[in-house]
């Protein structure tokens, strides 16, 4: 009797095979981000739940006591499941903020900047990077951590509020190309094809929490989702690399090169 033997699961070993293989690729991915990371001529970070901790327009409107109906709103926008520019004005609609309000805000209000940036900003400029904030949220409130972290105000990009004669609301600026997302004419994408062909950077990267934020590579030649402050499924699926830490980030840049050649 000529006995074969059989595996005790045919299954199990394609199976065992293709899980090596997807992690290797998944790996090597990362490697891949992080060599982009190091060599990028320019970076651009979202604001909010990035460089930020919290929602600045958020924010916002719990000082002007419409916190509530304005986050459910934010919520929605910041998982996809809105169109941004309906979104921004179904939440400025609810706020109705004034310039003095707004003012009043921003004097009273300190950002509240996520631990280690200052630090991972401060070592992209040593280095002779062009650090950028991309950000949905509104230029008055950036301003001041722009200011922090020693970024030039012509480095921001992000919405304008409008007001009338009288300082009342008035909308938002729609030619701003942050006012908008989800197509590459649009929102960060828009922003980072802008800073390319203007500055002629080979290498971009965009760092963030958001949907807006993953949706802009291409043209950023690599995204790296934070999850420091909020961790999005949707985000953290996305990325090739995903950090929680900017100190990771900063860790990274010190890292030599030569040993991928």
């Amino acid at each position: 009797m000529i006995r074969v033997a059989l595996p005790t699961s045919a299954a199990a070993i394609p199976r065992s095979i293709s899980t090596s293989a997807s992690e290797t690729i998944s790996k090597n991915q990362e490697e891949e981000i992080r060599r982009i990371w190091r060599k990028a001529e320019a970076v651009c970070f979202d604001v909010d739940s990035t460089v930020c901790q919290d929602e600045g327009i958020d924010e916002l409107a719990a000082y002007l006591g419409v916190g509530e109906a304005v986050a459910n709103v934010t919520r929605t926008a910041m998982n996809g499941n809105a169109r941004f520019r309906d979104a921004l004005a179904a939440r400025l609609q609810v706020m109705k903020p004034n310039n003095q309000q707004l003012e009043q805000f921003v004097n009273i209000t300190k950002p509240k900047l996520t631990v280690g940036i200052r630090e991972l900003v401060g070592r992209l400029h040593a280095r002779g990077t062009h650090v950028y904030l991309v950000s949905g949220g509104f230029r008055r409130l950036i301003l001041p951590v722009a200011e922090l972290l020693g970024i030039e105000k012509s480095r921001i990009y992000a919405n304008e509020i409008l007001f009338d004669k009288q300082g009342n609301y008035h909308g938002f600026d729609t030619s701003e190309l942050t006012s908008d997302s989800g197509s590459k004419e649009t929102g960060k994408p828009a922003v980072i094809a802008l800073l390319k062909k203007k500055f002629h950077y080979k290498t971009v990267v965009m760092v963030g929490d958001g949907a807006t934020d993953a949706e802009a590579a291409p043209p950023a030649d690599a995204f790296i989702g934070f999850g420091g402050n909020v961790v999005r499924e949707g985000v953290k699926a996305r990325a090739k690399w995903y950090v929680t830490d900017f100190d990771v980030l900063r860790k990274d840049l010190e890292h030599d090169d030569s040993d991928d050649e």
